[in-house]
């Protein structure tokens, strides 16, 4: 597109645009010919990626803003009602407390509305799981959830969930691509104004938020009896409100909280990225957990769907995080075991990048054990599903009523069993160790590479692909690349290096970052030959990527 065309594009955009706020900013891009920005703004559209759409605010079609939602929205819509299972569509929109999260919401129910969609409009700014929740067990058709979950502060999204025979877990290929191209159809056919809008939406939702805790506290045992310490943390999200009151039903201690990241604030004054994986994220946790001498710390990204879990560790630092994979396992076992109590066959699962510890824990309890791609939108279509868990703190334990990642049942869970292990005076960390005795010792860690554009991962993996290493760590191995491999798992831009020793490294580009992912994966008979074996892996992984990665 020539520069004089971009800003014609550009100038069509602005007279539409709703929202003053990014009419403003295009309108002065505008003006000083900033096209490199504005190309960036304006070629191409943003795409429904590992958990929905994704982008930082602002104007143009590659970024979030009322126009893009809108016309998203009456994409969806008219998908829905040629799609739909039921004679009566219906929606269920939710959403965090983001920067115009509830603005975006509003004017999806108004378009949805309009499109003959029966809506509902949550009133107040809730947890992704809470809207996973409603959608299967409240009938809807479908869900949409205005977030953009751990991402940095700036960013926002629109996650999209099918009900009926759906199960109401996220959309899937080819859904999510007959989406896109109703959306675009729209965007090119229709402006802003012309795209029907009604407020005939109704707006509610508590009876879901209290069939919702009711469901969730029934998880547990009530509690009795003396309970650990526990520092809570909402990163600024939503988690709050929902996580205090569940744990008053079961019996549990208020967790102590973060007073300066506890309530929602969209801004993220104290982080800025709130995402629990990044160093440092969890320093304030950590902090106030150390002051008050608590034994546990438990974090919820902002809108609650992931769970990050701190124990003290007895030396400096005095707390430390544990990995996706831990708490994965931890809670597996725990489940599995529940499982066999109650003579209940099922299914355990996570994903290709996740820690193979799972299928231990499935073998030995007789359970079925299934691989996913990444993400929820896969795994929370596991058929029998009993729990499911992504290394990315991500974790399922009531899969049957939500069919997504939920941090908050997923801490009641752990926080429950962390006491019932108390009382017998077993730590977390002793029971690491026993399992690590019972199944092998598994260490687990991701390193990334960050880019400034998307387009730089497609190189980085075509590199990868072009020109691999003939061994790895002088050791040979057996490359598996999804995006051409045939097999159960859908073709998907991934590369799995299996090490003739056993030691495992997977690559793949983020879908919701511009990152390059690199998980590693070792097993050792011991705890410290493990931690040998990770040490040396880390080093021929980042040889491999030609960086000295994150």
């Amino acid at each position: 597109m020539s520069p004089q065309d971009l800003l014609a594009v550009a100038q069509d955009w602005l007279d539409q645009d709703p929202d003053p706020i990014t009419r403003s900013e295009l309108r002065e891009l505008i003006k000083a010919k900033k096209t490199t920005v504005i190309r960036e703004l304006f070629e191409g559209r943003i795409a429904f990626g590992t958990a929905g759409l994704r982008a930082a605010l602002g104007p143009g079609p590659a970024r979030m803003n009322r126009l893009v939602v809108t016309q998203t929205a009456a994409g969806i819509a008219n998908w829905l009602m040629q799609n739909a299972e039921s004679i009566t569509p219906s929606v269920v929109i939710g959403y965090d407390a983001r920067i115009n999260s509830r603005a975006f919401a509003q004017d999806s129910a108004a378009v949805f509305s309009a499109a003959g969609v029966r809506a509902l409009l949550f009133e107040t700014a809730i947890a992704t799981p809470i809207l996973a929740y409603a959608v299967k067990q409240f009938g809807f058709s479908l869900g949409v959830m205005v977030t953009a979950s751990h991402n940095p502060a700036k960013d926002n999204g629109y996650k999209v969930y099918l009900g009926g025979s759906h199960g109401g877990s996220q959309i899937v290929s080819p859904v999510d691509k007959q989406m896109a191209v109703a959306i675009a159809a729209v965007a090119k056919s229709q402006r802003y104004e012309q795209i029907s809008r009604a407020e005939a939406y109704q707006v509610g939702g508590q009876d879901i938020i209290e069939s919702y805790l009711a469901t969730t506290a029934a998880l547990v045992a009530p509690h009795t009896g003396p309970a650990l310490k526990v520092v809570y943390t909402a990163m600024h999200g939503v988690g709050w409100a929902t996580t205090k009151r569940l744990f008053a039903k079961v019996g549990l201690p208020e967790p102590i909280g973060v007073s300066q990241q506890l309530e929602p604030d969209g801004n993220f004054p104290t982080a800025p990225f709130p995402n629990p994986e990044e160093p440092g994220v969890l320093d304030l946790a950590f902090a106030r957990a150390t002051e008050v001498g608590a034994d546990l710390v438990i974090a919820h990204d902002p809108d609650a769907d992931r769970l990050a879990v701190g124990i003290a560790t007895g030396t400096e630092p005095a707390f430390r995080r544990l990995t996706g994979d831990e708490v994965g396992l931890l809670i597996g076992h725990h489940l599995a075991e529940q499982a066999v109590a109650a003579g209940v066959k099922g299914t355990l699962a996570t994903t290709v990048v996740s820690s193979s510890a799972l299928a231990k824990v499935a073998k030995k309890h007789r359970l079925k054990y299934v691989e996913t791609l990444t993400g929820f939108k896969h795994l929370a279509r596991v058929a029998d599903l009993l729990f499911a868990y992504e290394e990315a703190l991500g974790y399922s334990v009531n899969p049957s009523k939500v069919p997504d990642k939920d941090g908050i049942s997923a801490s009641l869970v752990f926080v429950s069993l962390a006491n019932q292990l108390a009382a017998n005076g077993i730590s977390i960390s002793k029971k690491l160790d026993e399992l690590g005795k019972l199944y092998g010792y598994f260490e687990t860690k991701q390193i990334t590479v960050k880019v400034k554009k998307q387009a730089d991962l497609t190189k980085l993996m075509n590199k990868l692909r072009q020109k691999p290493p003939t061994k790895i760590d002088k050791t040979e191995f057996e490359l598996t690349d999804l995006l051409s491999a045939k097999g159960r798992l859908p073709k998907t831009d991934l590369l799995r290096f299996a090490l003739a020793d056993g030691r495992r490294i997977v690559i793949r580009p983020s879908g919701t970052e511009p990152k390059l992912k690199c998980y590693l994966q070792v097993q050792g008979e011991t705890k410290e030959s493990a931690l040998f074996a990770m040490a040396t892996l880390e080093a021929a992984a980042a040889k491999l990527l030609g960086t000295t990665a994150d």
